[in-house]
């Protein structure tokens, strides 16, 4: 059976910097890359806020430059799925392609989390085309425009107060006639003059043509009436789930799923094992801090092993 030092599962900012940073420690690490390499910016077009790129970079082309970094150092990137952990004993096993298991003295989980989508195929037909799920890394290209924004918890308050600093007018969708939002949040919505609010409403078609996203079809599942609205960018404010499935049972998680780590650090519940990225930080969801997370998993495993180490020497 095959034994490595550090594997990491996953290959977003978070998965390729955890693999830099182990790599430039001579941990000789192995990254698996999972179903979607590169993660999520690998449907973003244009990435203009992560620092060193003042002109700003493609999403896929950033995370091939973070491959390539990482296996100049001596990351071995595997194309291929993790998709079981046995946790339960050191050292850990991870099984690949649901066939190999690899045994690991530490493992970094760097799995990110997903924005959940309303279904709708127009959805993935204006995706990138002014369709978003982010609007702190996409709203700065709607500046001057009106744009619609679904939801009715505190990411869809925050989103349209944020994108109301930037666009004419913010149009909020809301299913209910009530928000969940929090009071202060609902109340900063209310009292912003340039958003309006669509009570009682679903998404039923996002509109456009080849140029990108033009309109929405709003249906209000009161009175059936149907109604279409002239937006350029359709935000997306409904969550993010996370992507921890294989590892319920095996680490702590909060009520959504996201996985809990020792506050200042990235360790879990499970010895030798770091949660970076996405898939830890339901807060701020953005590549540059994801990063900043996966610097902090190789060299929480950089110690562990080190005092491993120590101990087995003796």
């Amino acid at each position: 059976m095959e034994r490595e030092k550090v594997l990491i599962i996953g290959s977003g900012p978070a998965g390729y910097t955890a693999a830099i940073y182990a790599a430039r420690a001579g941990l000789t690490p192995v990254l698996y890359t999972g179903g979607q390499p590169g993660g999520q910016l690998t449907t973003t077009n244009d990435v203009e806020n992560f620092p060193g790129y003042p002109e700003g970079i493609n999403g896929p082309q950033m995370m091939i430059d973070l491959q390539k970094q990482a296996e100049r150092f001596g990351t071995r990137v595997h194309f291929a799925l993790a998709t079981a952990v046995d946790f339960s004993a050191w050292p850990l096993k991870v099984t690949i392609d649901e066939s190999k298991v690899v045994e690991a003295e530490s493992v970094i989980v760097a799995t990110g989390a997903s924005a959940k989508y309303l279904g709708l195929p127009s959805e993935e037909t204006f995706a990138n085309k002014g369709v978003s799920a982010c609007a702190v890394c996409d709203g700065f290209f709607y500046r001057g425009k009106e744009v619609a924004v679904v939801g009715a918890g505190d990411s869809a308050a925050e989103e349209s107060t944020y994108l109301s600093k930037l666009c004419t007018k913010v149009h909020l969708i809301v299913r209910r006639d009530e928000m969940r939002a929090s009071k202060i949040m609902q109340q900063r919505v209310l009292n912003t003059p340039n958003i309006e609010v669509h009570w009682n409403s679903e998404t039923e078609e996002v509109l456009g043509d080849d140029s990108g996203v033009t309109g929405v079809r709003l249906l209000n599942n009161k009175t059936g009436e149907k109604k279409d609205i002239s937006v350029q960018g359709f935000f997306l404010a409904i969550g993010h789930k996370p992507n921890t499935d294989i590892f319920k049972g095996q680490l702590d998680m909060d009520e959504s799923g996201y996985v809990k780590v020792i506050p200042g650090s990235t360790k879990t519940n499970v010895e030798g094992v770091f949660a970076v990225g996405d898939v830890a930080d339901r807060v701020y969801r953005q590549a540059i801090t994801a990063a900043g997370s996966g610097c902090m998993g190789a060299l929480d495993a950089e110690k562990f092993l080190a005092a491993k180490e120590g101990l087995v020497a003796h």
